[in-house]
């Protein structure tokens, strides 16, 4: 995966601001969002009740109105551990948008009127379609398209890259973002959004999480959650006859203390957080998530389709083979196509040189007095004459034919042979001759990109299916497709070939991820399950996706899929680590209730816990404090490797399964050796 942006798991500022926000969240009318924790914060009052009022549901004892106090601290703590475990998810993207924010501080705007007259005004004021100008060293007051004028334009205060990005008219570099600065030359911008609907107040909303809606796959766990929450709370409430009967009176406290041992509460209180996390772990990779939503989707992909140019390959030809002809070898070749490529500024020129120096082990240097030809659309070639009067030129086969017989020489027998095969196999050939004699052809091909063969490999084994779509023809797009190891390509592809393709999965029942920049692409990105856009691209391609991709990089999907089904393997694993600790809880509190008259009930006390008291207690501390313990796992995520389905779960429940019920047994046992001299001391 790319490296994330890293960040401090948690700041000073973030700690206070999460301790502080702890408290608030107790608010009854916030708790009820979370069914769970609201039924601990009931079990908190009606305890605290008791403290006072011991005796109020018939209830008595020695010490019950210290026991009933232990009680109501632990549920208070469990409480704030919940909450501050939310409030430091919320910390981390409010600190993202403070830094969002210094850009719109005190921000003018130069508007034009219709006659070309400047007026400076405040940003804010600004209104769809109105136009300004901007010059360098100004923030680009709102999002906006380019109109008029080319400069560069440094985003990092959006992207965090330094390097500055080139700006224009028409294409899909003419959108502009507000709060970017332009560091050269100058811009007329057209304005595409009003005050507070730019990308950059949606991205500060977005990360601040004030926007953020629970996704279906969250909603289905809550509903999940609070079934099992009603199903504890019968059984418990059947559990105070069943105990009378037998002559065993249970105090009220006990109960609260049972019900919320047994409840989901782990997960309960690391849900929001887990989906907090989720978004602001996408932002750390320079991508924005316009939904939460869109983050869970990713986890759930089963198609990739992407362009060829730009995201499986470089987009510029690169010198792959040199091919000699007539009577000429390879090394007279290299040496002349590396003359003519020296002052070639070129991709295709560097690219030349890098091979042609890999393939003969030698360093060339300039000649001294030689005069370089620039490629031009006229002569369709470019090259170099050297002062003893050799031109030496590389170019289209048919203008160097031209050339070199204009100049009285002949044309190899196997020319055109090898320039047919390179043509067929989707290259470009570029014929090299040293005066009127044709030394042979270098064959120019689109690179596939470093590490992306492993990388589809690695999608591949989780049983995502990818897609190539090009506008090349069938050859060439069937040898590109296997060089760079996808599962299946589209050769000749027009922007409804793309949606065509997507609707046709989506009839399978799968879900479908896409990356485009484009106006051309916007429909596709709209039609797609997942759209990422690029944020170098034009506005239509970004209003139509639901992420955007602030470094522009379009091989960025392969990661942002892999960041999605890391958030669902979170929360699954999360969710199966709770509910196995129900059954350590049950080991510990249900023998204590009863042992006193049912001794038999003794042998499920397995843990060998000292007394009831300590039992009880042993285990709602010991699910209070497993909350925070695992806030830094809920926030960095549950490690992701490629595998199959069916292995994940089996190794997701080896681990988290398994270790939901040994990690409590260890964690209870100890807690109750550590207090049973102080319950001792307090005669509980």
């Amino acid at each position: 995966m790319s490296k994330a942006k890293k960040t401090k798991f948690i700041t000073e500022d973030i700690f206070k601001s999460s301790l502080l926000g702890a408290f608030k969240k107790l608010n009854p009318r916030y708790m009820m969002k979370n069914p769970v924790m609201f039924v601990v914060e009931i079990g908190f009052v009606v305890t605290l009740l008791l403290c006072f009022f011991p005796n109020l549901f018939g209830d008595q004892g020695n010490n019950l109105r210290l026991y009933n106090g232990i009680v109501a601290a632990i549920l208070l703590i469990t409480l704030l551990f919940a909450n501050f475990a939310e409030g430091v998810a919320e910390g981390r993207g409010k600190a993202q948008a403070k830094s969002l924010k210094k850009t719109q501080k005190d921000m003018q705007a130069r508007i034009l009127s219709g006659s070309g007259q400047e007026t400076v005004i405040s940003a804010s004021d600004l209104k769809k379609e109105d136009v300004v100008l901007v010059k360098a060293g100004e923030l680009i007051p709102n999002d906006g398209e380019v109109m008029e004028g080319i400069a560069s334009v440094d985003e990092s205060a959006i992207t965090g890259e330094s390097a500055p990005v080139l700006k224009e008219r028409g294409g899909d570099f003419a959108s502009v973002t507000g709060g970017t600065t332009v560091t050269s030359d100058w811009l007329k911008i057209r304005i595409t959004s009003n005050p507070g609907e730019s990308f950059l107040d949606k991205m500060i909303s977005l990360v601040e999480g004030a926007s953020r809606k629970k996704t279906p796959n969250e909603i289905a766990l809550n509903t999940l959650l609070v079934s099992l929450t009603i199903i504890f709370l019968i059984v418990i409430v059947s559990l105070y006859p069943m105990a009378v009967y037998s002559g065993v009176r249970l105090p009220i406290s006990t109960l609260i203390a049972l019900t919320v041992c047994l409840i989901p509460t782990t997960i309960g209180g690391l849900l929001s957080a887990i989906g907090i996390a989720g978004m602001d772990r996408v932002t750390r990779f320079n991508v924005i998530a316009l939904s939460g939503k869109a983050v869970e989707v990713c986890g759930d992909v089963d198609t990739m389709i992407l362009d060829k140019t730009g995201t499986i390959t470089y987009g510029n030809r690169r010198a792959a083979k040199f091919i000699p002809v007539g009577n000429s070898n390879e090394q007279e070749l290299i040496y002349y196509s590396l003359i003519s490529s020296l002052q070639d500024d070129t991709p295709e020129g560097k690219s030349i040189i890098e091979l042609g120096e890999r393939l003969s082990g030698n360093h060339q240097e300039a000649i001294p007095g030689m005069e370089f030809m620039e490629f031009s659309v006229q002569t369709r070639m470019s090259g170099v004459s050297l002062p003893d009067g050799t031109r030496i030129r590389k170019g289209a086969s048919d203008a160097i034919q031209t050339y070199v017989q204009d100049l009285g020489g002949s044309i190899p027998k196997d020319l055109e042979t090898e320039v047919n095969e390179v043509a067929r196999l989707g290259g470009t050939p570029l014929v090299v001759c040293a005066g009127s004699r044709i030394l042979g052809v270098i064959y120019l091909k689109d690179t596939i990109k470093e590490g992306l063969v492993e990388r589809f490999a690695r999608l591949r084994a989780i049983g995502i299916k990818t897609i190539m779509c090009t506008g090349d023809n069938p050859l060439t797009a069937a040898t590109i497709a296997q060089e760079a190891g996808v599962d299946s390509f589209i050769a000749e592809c027009k922007p409804e070939d793309k949606i065509k393709a997507i609707k046709a999965e989506q009839a399978e029942g799968k879900v479908v991820a896409m990356t485009g920049d484009g106006t051309n692409d916007a429909p596709a990105l709209a039609q797609a399950n997942v759209g990422i856009a690029m944020n170098s691209g034009t506005t239509a391609a970004k209003e139509a996706a639901n992420m955007v991709d602030l470094d522009s990089d379009p091989t960025k999907i392969l990661d942002v899929v892999e960041i999605g089904k890391q958030l669902l393997i979170t929360r699954g694993s999360l969710t199966t680590f709770s509910i196995a600790n129900d059954i350590a809880k049950y080991f510990a509190i249900i023998p204590a209730m009863f042992m006193a008259v049912i001794p038999q009930m003794g042998m499920l006390n397995i843990m060998a816990l000292s007394t009831p008291s300590s039992a009880i207690l042993s285990a709602l501390i010991f699910n209070a404090i497993i909350i925070p313990l695992l806030i830094p796992l809920a926030m960095k995520g549950v490690k992701y490797r490629p595998m199959r389905a069916e292995k994940m779960l089996s190794r997701n429940m080896l681990i988290y399964g398994l270790g939901g019920v040994v990690v409590p047994f260890l964690g209870i046992k100890l807690i109750d050796l550590a207090i049973t001299p102080l319950l001792a001391a307090l005669a509980l």
